[in-house]
């Protein structure tokens, strides 16, 4: 395996980890759209909360995107490079916390896939990095906000979209994979890392980490600048 790819984290902010490769890889159980080694972040608040609300829509309904801590938080270019993909116009579709609600939206997952890749990342930026061999997909944006257009250098840091609930996601978050192409169908996974940031493990922390992925469950946040 080669040496990972560094990046930032892609957001400001405390994020919870899920699907993380330092937990199984394929970190997503597949391997397929150059998923093999991406990760999720879900946005949480100061007290790791993913929603300030739980009510009777929680336990066995959908619920509106809006009340999620992630939906319409900034999401960031992990690393300086150029756009060479931009999806916009795939809706922001309701959460889902309920395994009620789960049931129905798993039973719809083979219709995602046949759609093509457009309906599973939903709104999506694809940036090249430097030298052109790796690229980063940023996935589940949000509709309307996408911020960049393809053949735009952006810098490390820079704002791209917001978070959202679009294409195969059950509850507002951002996905992130590295890839050996910017054409998901044939892409092959990548594995990244990521450089500076604060980690809550489950049940511990704060830990500060120069580099590595996060375990599945903690909750991360960059490192304060110089």
């Amino acid at each position: 395996m080669s040496e990972p790819l560094l990046l930032r984290l892609p957001f400001e902010g405390r994020w919870l980890t899920q699907n993380s490769p330092a937990r199984r890889v394929p970190s997503h159980g597949v391997d397929v759209l150059g998923q093999r080694y991406a990760v999720d972040f879900v946005g949480v608040d100061d007290r790791h909360r993913t929603a300030g609300v739980r009510d009777w829509r929680t336990l066995v309904a959908t619920e509106p995107a809006e009340r999620f801590v992630s939906f319409g938080r900034p999401i960031l270019a992990p690393a300086a490079g150029t756009v060479v993909h931009v999806h916009d116009g795939e809706p922001d579709h309701e959460a889902r916390r309920s395994q009620v609600a789960l049931v129905g939206y798993a039973l719809g997952q083979a219709g995602r896939l046949r759609r093509g890749p457009n309906a599973v990342a939903g709104n999506h930026v694809v940036l090249a990095l430097p030298g052109g061999h790796a690229f980063v997909a940023l996935v589940h944006l949000r509709a309307g906000t996408l911020r960049v257009r393809a053949g735009q250098q952006v810098a490390e840091g820079e704002q791209l979209a917001e978070c959202g609930n679009s294409g195969n996601s059950t509850q507002p978050h951002v996905h992130l994979q590295a890839m050996d192409s910017a054409d998901l169908p044939v892409a092959r996974g990548l594995p990244i890392a990521f450089r500076s940031f604060t980690e809550w493990p489950r049940g511990g922390g704060p830990l500060a980490r120069a580099h590595g992925m996060p375990a599945e469950g903690s909750v991360v946040a960059p490192s304060p600048g110089p």
